[in-house]
């Protein structure tokens, strides 16, 4: 059963922005409106790493050093989406993006997910 649809990805030159969207249904989706919410990514040949967290009221926010300062994640509780905004893309950002849920913003932080993974959406950042 898919519980989340992750879109936003595509080929941008590095340099730009894009927004990633994560809609949540079923189980997922209630964790949405009631659990800390994160972005993770994997990279061809790499381990999957955590991005970006968010707890429930919003007003936690942790990043990967990677990408603090160029990506925001934001989230709608009560439509069950959770957003990420990458701007400054760079080569190294490429990847395909995933979103979770998890007990909080820590256990995200531990890859510590809640739900199923989807299949994700494809960033690619050319040089």
């Amino acid at each position: 059963q898919v519980e989340q649809v992750e879109s936003g990805g595509g080929v941008v030159q590095t340099g730009g922005s894009l927004r990633l969207s994560c809609i949540g249904s079923g189980r997922l989706g209630r964790y949405f409106r009631s659990a800390a919410a994160g972005w993770f990514r994997q990279a061809p040949g790499k381990e999957r790493e955590f991005v970006a967290a968010i707890n429930l009221r919003g007003d936690v926010v942790k990043y990967a050093d990677s990408v603090a300062g160029r990506f925001t994640i934001s989230r709608d509780t009560e439509n069950q989406t959770v957003f990420l905004q990458m701007d400054s893309l760079r080569p190294e950002d490429t990847a395909t993006y995933y979103c979770n849920a998890g007990a909080s913003t820590g256990r995200l932080m531990a890859l510590a997910v809640l739900a199923s993974w989807g299949q994700g959406t494809q960033v690619t950042v050319s040089s």
